[in-house]
């Protein structure tokens, strides 16, 4: 058994990393232009969604099982969603509530309201914003902006700054995550300047396996294959999260793009590859240009968080123990098909490899083989009939401490056995 020093979680980010789930909302003046980036000279004029309903949003993420919201307050064109006192390229410079909107507070308010944890997308990168250029002027300028978001809607649950854009582009850091931890201290900071959290490095919505919590790079981009440069005092426990958007590579909507829609199988592979290694996953909806989640979206949304409670509301069995052999004795034999692990990483990700047997006609069987367990780890399986299971760990970094040993079975509701 390897003896080093562990890499600890924070209380925020183990707070963080037990929600699982995240909504991301990418909505503003693009979603009236057909667009996915706008050059920051679109019309204020054209955002009027005048059937606008955050709180319907925000019920849509929290009925599917979704445990936190992360507005686009601003994307790279430069249109603000709340009044900003930095520019006049704002909901304020619209028709919608006759200038006197601001989607952020709606959003917060709605989070508010129903229970869930609410956070800020604040591109860094602003295509309208003439000063840009002028570093130390912008920086000032993004300041600003950020404060704002920072100290009027409450508590945030995470502050996700978007690379894209800003490839070699040297930010005030230390000024801007200051600004962060000084407002929002709990808050997870997204993956640049000094990040408690970080990109996975694709928007596919899948993390590689072993997907470590401890990794010390991550790409900046999907435009480049350059590292976010992070400041000294970034925390070497860094977990990862895996955004995606529900249409295939459509951030904003579309009309005419429901062919895009991801199928229920395509969004379980994303859960088994995201939730299932570990990571946070942040699924992408785009409100419409009425300000409603289209029907369709809204149906697959709640079809996967359905999906995802029937396979896995009911364990059929569950143990948990120190220590590198851990045996999950089942009340009679019983038709597995998933298996989650969890350690307790309160103590660190100790877990470096392992395997899983089952008892299978009077023997122990071989079904699957792993290297990190991590926060989670979901073994998929061909159904299999046994009474017993063992966990049985290969190699660690000191003593394993699993907090969950679980199975399930399709087979099994409320503990009685039907055909699903």
């Amino acid at each position: 058994m390897e003896k080093v020093k562990l890499a600890l979680p924070s209380a925020d980010q183990l707070a963080w990393q037990n929600l699982d789930l995240g909504i991301f909302c990418h909505f503003g003046i693009n979603t009236f232009c057909d667009q996915e980036w706008g050059e920051g000279n679109d019309s204020p004029q054209l955002f009027n969604p005048k059937e606008l309903d955050a709180e319907k949003w925000v019920r849509l993420a929290k009925d599917a099982g979704f445990k936190y919201f992360i507005l686009t307050a601003k994307h790279h064109d430069g249109f603000c969603l709340w009044p900003t006192a930095t520019t006049d390229y704002s909901v304020k410079s619209s028709p919608w509530k006759d200038g006197k909107g601001d989607l952020v507070r709606e959003c917060a308010d709605a989070c508010q309201k129903a229970g869930i944890h609410f956070g800020i997308y604040l591109s860094p990168w602003d295509r309208h914003e003439p000063m840009f250029s002028d570093i130390e002027a912008y920086d000032d300028f993004y300041s600003q902006q950020l404060t704002e978001l920072m100290t009027q809607y409450g508590p945030l649950i995470e502050v996700w700054f978007d690379g894209a854009g800003s490839e070699g582009r040297d930010y005030n850091w230390e000024r801007i995550i200051g600004i962060v931890k000084h407002y929002q201290p709990n808050a997870m900071i997204f993956n640049m300047g000094q990040p408690t959290i970080r990109w996975v490095g694709n928007e596919e919505g899948v993390a590689p396996y072993p997907c470590w919590n401890t990794e010390s790079a991550a790409k900046i981009s999907m435009f480049s294959n350059e590292s976010a440069t992070w400041l000294p005092g970034t925390p070497a426990w860094l977990p990862a999260e895996c955004d995606v958007p529900i249409r295939k590579q459509h951030w904003f909507w579309h009309p005419n793009d429901e062919d895009s829609l991801l199928s229920l199988e395509e969004l379980m592979h994303i859960y088994y590859h995201s939730v299932g290694h570990g990571t946070n996953l942040l699924l992408n909806i785009s409100p419409d240009d009425r300000g409603l989640i289209p029907e369709i979206d809204e149906k697959r949304l709640s079809e996967f968080g359905l999906e995802i409670k029937k396979r896995f509301a009911h364990s059929v069995g569950s143990t948990s123990g120190n220590g590198n052999e851990l045996i999950l004795t089942l009340e009679r034999e019983v038709s597995i098909d998933h298996i989650i692990l969890m350690e307790d990483i309160r103590f660190g990700e100790r877990v470096r490899q392992f395997e899983l047997e089952a008892f299978i006609d009077e023997q122990w069987v071989s079904i699957a083989l792993g290297t990190a367990i991590g926060h989670r780890y979901i073994q998929q399986l061909s159904p299999l009939k046994t009474s017993n299971l063992k966990l049985h760990v290969k190699d660690s970094v000191e003593n394993p401490i699993i907090k969950e040993f679980s199975c399930y079975s399709s087979e099994e509701l409320d503990g009685s056995t039907q055909k699903q």
